[in-house]
């Protein structure tokens, strides 16, 4: 299994650095987010080390997510919530502290203080159609 010594997740992944532990595979751990958005908020890290989701093997990705929506329903059941965000940030633009990819489970409720601004855009002229293109290509 890949690891990285230097890694807070694969620390924990080891045993090396404790942890709330809720949940664990042979594939990933999961484990309550010292640094809570809302009570419940969990963090499902895969077990190898990879830095981003476009880095990680898709076996690896499948085996270590299995769980996810049975850890989801947990989730939800433990802490009342009525929603649930499942997020995942891929490198320090997109707001990743830990390079070691991971999801957050966030629990939601209604009139929560927890706001997600996601501003839209439009495509002009055939910029849709070129970056599918692109996109598609790139596959």
């Amino acid at each position: 299994m890949p690891n990285d010594p230097n890694c807070i997740f694969c620390k924990i992944v080891a045993g090396r650095i404790p942890c709330a532990k809720v949940h664990e595979t042979e594939s990933a751990v999961a484990f309550l987010d010292i640094a809570p958005i809302a009570p419940g908020h969990t963090l499902l890290v895969p077990k190898d080390h990879h830095a981003t989701l476009a880095e990680i093997p898709g076996d690896v990705l499948a085996k270590a997510l299995a769980d996810l929506p049975r850890l989801a329903r947990a989730v939800l059941q433990a802490t009342g919530a009525t929603g649930l965000n499942v997020v995942q940030n891929n490198g320090r633009e997109a707001g990743q502290l830990v390079a070691h990819i991971h999801f957050h489970l966030i629990p939601r409720a209604a009139g929560d203080s927890i706001h997600v601004h996601w501003p839209h855009g439009k495509y002009e002229g055939t910029a849709m159609d070129d970056l599918c293109s692109r996109i598609a290509a790139a596959l």
